[in-house]
């Protein structure tokens, strides 16, 4: 616990065998008090090496998508009463022992959500983000902002943490089963007028960091403008949308059921 707040790290795996062990070990032991991995039907032993790292596993029986995986991270994380969630994907792109500057702010109050930026760290582009990523990213964060009218570096990171009332509030189990579901959240939490914050991460490309290729990549961008078009229209009272609402704790126990 960090200052009486309990932190859970929840893992969406799928495929992560080479990298897995190397993430876990850079978690900060003594700031985490749960890590929990949902392995979404991989071919490889992931599983088997969560459990020898005396991880908490869940497994999905068939291959859901990377948004109903975080679905599932995020209902198991919230009944095991976390305080604040911390999703990093365990590729090992992303620096885990990052992870106290990643929750120190919704400890103290001054941030809801937190992102690890690769555009603040020390480079993506030194850090192997190939050219092509590194411009999508660039033109996909500058039209966010335009939409979300905010002013970040990155929306598009795999190390994010969560406060509990955030997650509490939102409809995160309306949104896509697929990748775009981060983009969905983001928008979720911009339309309920929540605090965003990041710090800089490194940049960590090679061989296994990355599986999404160009073809998935570019559906996943007009994906992402798809959601901005209907963050938009929601603000602007064209058209509702399911996942724009609260939560309550009848659709939250009604969710709970299904899973």
């Amino acid at each position: 616990m960090i200052q009486g707040k309990k932190v859970v790290v929840i893992m969406p795996a799928y495929h992560a065998a080479k990298t897995l062990e190397r993430t876990y070990k850079d978690i900060p032991k003594d700031l985490v008090d749960e890590t929990i991995l949902v392995d979404d039907a991989s071919q490889d032993n992931t599983v088997e090496i969560a459990q020898r790292l005396g991880i908490e596993i869940i497994v999905h029986s068939i291959n859901s998508g990377y948004g109903a995986n975080q679905k599932t991270c995020y209902l198991a994380a919230l009944k095991h009463d976390a305080d604040v969630v911390v999703m990093i994907h365990p590729d090992y792109q992303y620096d885990a022992t990052k992870l106290p500057e990643m929750v120190a702010p919704i400890v103290s109050g001054e941030a809801d959500v937190v992102f690890g930026s690769r555009m603040l760290g020390e480079g993506a582009l030194k850090g192997g983000m190939p050219m092509w990523k590194f411009i999508a990213n660039k033109f996909l964060t500058w039209t966010e902002n335009t939409a979300f009218n905010r002013k970040l570096s990155e929306y598009h990171t795999g190390l994010r943490a969560y406060s509990r009332h955030f997650l509490d509030e939102i409809a995160w189990y309306e949104c896509s089963n697929d990748f775009v579901f981060d983009t969905e959240i983001v928008a979720q939490a911009v339309a309920r007028g929540f605090k965003i914050s990041e710090i800089g991460i490194p940049t960590r490309y090679f061989e296994e960091a990355s599986r999404i290729n160009f073809v998935n990549s570019s559906i996943y961008g007009l994906k992402t403008l798809n959601t901005l078009r209907k963050f938009l229209f929601w603000k602007w009272g064209i058209k509702r949308y399911s996942m724009f609402k609260l939560s309550t704790k009848i659709e939250a126990l009604a969710h709970s059921k299904k899973e």
